[in-house]
């Protein structure tokens, strides 16, 4: 990965939002507070004006910058539960070029952001459940290169996302319907799954 493909994934990843605003809303609305779309969508706005002005020396800038803009305009547990992983990405990538190992290393404490933030583990019917397996494929599967690796961790967070349905959430605003939140796929794994996704495509693209 470089900068300029930093920046495309989040391109990428804002269009990807507005374009599924209305199936994470129809989510949420489930289980959750109806929001996670809209919330979503206007973060990711925001992230683009903010990098329209930003003249980025490294992959690490971009995320960076990503991430606070998230925490600063996103409403709701989303906002700074992306906003926090971003952050740890681009603090983990502060050159202009990584391999795929150091994406993998970086998407590792992406995720050690999420659950130290939330408390959330493998099971709990949070983005974890997206997140954990995709790290996990695209680490295992980096000595193959980027494309290969992003197409792993794609297919993990998607499997991951759709296997949140028949579990009870444990954290987070779900939570509170015990029971009655199973049967549902989780808005937050499946915007993860949305992420892991532009990261395939803008690869393959590059």
């Amino acid at each position: 990965m470089d900068t300029e493909l930093a920046l495309a994934w989040i391109r990428e990843t804002a269009a990807a939002v507005e374009r599924q605003e209305s199936y994470l809303t129809e989510l949420d609305s489930a289980i959750g507070d109806g929001d996670h779309g809209s919330n979503l969508r206007r973060g990711f706005t925001a992230v683009i004006t903010a990098l329209d002005t930003l003249e980025p020396d490294s992959i690490g800038a971009v995320l960076a910058k990503t991430g606070t803009t998230l925490i600063s305009k996103v409403g709701g547990a989303s906002g700074p539960l992306y906003g926090s992983a971003f952050r740890a990405m681009g603090k983990a990538l502060p050159q202009a070029t990584a391999t795929p190992a150091e994406l993998a290393a970086a998407l590792a404490e992406g995720l050690l952001a999420i659950q130290q933030l939330g408390g959330a583990a493998p099971g709990d019917k949070t983005i974890v459940d997206a997140w954990a397996p995709a790290t996990a494929a695209f680490e295992a599967a980096a000595a193959d290169g980027l494309p290969s690796a992003a197409d792993a961790a794609d297919a993990a967070a998607a499997q991951g996302a759709r296997d949140t349905v028949p579990l009870q959430a444990r954290k987070g605003r779900a939570s509170y319907l015990g029971p009655r939140s199973t049967g549902h796929q989780d808005p937050g794994a499946t915007s993860t799954a949305l992420l892991f996704h532009t990261l395939a495509q803008v690869t393959h693209a590059a």
